[in-house]
């Protein structure tokens, strides 16, 4: 099995959890557009002024998807 990726943008201020909760907009129509192998996104408020959202890729997509996209980290993703 191929291991799971998590991707991972950091949103800080104010505006942090809606920046982030609009990301996640973008990152569904990558998803879309790419016909990536994984379908799963989110958001998370850290606080009110800090703010993260997510895309899960296979391993194999990882590089590709992170030379596009730019995240700001990555971990291995457990569900």
């Amino acid at each position: 099995m191929n291991r799971q990726i998590k991707l991972i943008w950091d949103f800080r201020g104010p505006t942090a959890l809606k920046t982030a909760e609009h990301h996640v907009k973008h990152l569904n129509e990558f998803i879309a557009l790419e016909k990536t192998a994984l379908n799963i996104t989110g958001f998370k408020k850290i606080n009110n002024m800090y703010s993260t959202a997510f895309m899960v890729v296979e391993e194999n997509e990882m590089i590709k998807v992170r030379d596009l996209l730019k995240p700001h980290r990555g971990e291995v993703y457990t569900p």
